[in-house]
């Protein structure tokens, strides 16, 4: 692969970052919310067993529980798809191509990062 090709591929992964980072000012889950053109995708956890949820570019983990169902949610501009997304045993990774989406559960509340101790 040239130089040139190199570069022109990482500006294209970089340039929904520079379209959106300036109307979000932060990574906060309003401001991210108010960038909106928001396309939600249901991610529910049919197995019997915990589910790691990881969201991309950013390393945010969040573990569903057998039955449990969010919307990860892209917000803001994207080439070509606003999601990308690989399962492994136990683990399921999505990666928001517009650098910034949020993750709520069925009524659209922000839904806590991190493994929760079991109720």
């Amino acid at each position: 692969m040239t130089e040139d090709r190199r570069r022109a591929d990482i500006e294209r992964i970089m340039e929904p970052l520079k379209a959106n980072m300036p109307e979000a000012g932060d990574f906060g889950f309003e401001a991210i919310r108010r960038l909106g053109n928001p396309v939600p995708m249901l991610v529910q956890n049919s197995g019997g067993e915990l589910l790691q949820l990881w969201l991309e570019p950013f390393g945010q983990d969040y573990w569903l529980e057998p039955g449990e169902a969010v919307y990860v949610t892209s917000h803001g501009t994207w080439n070509d798809h606003p999601f990308e997304t690989v399962h492994e045993p136990g683990c399921l990774t999505v990666w928001a191509t517009s650098f910034f989406a949020t993750v709520t559960d069925r009524e659209g509340n922000e839904f806590p990062p991190g493994r929760r101790d079991a109720t």
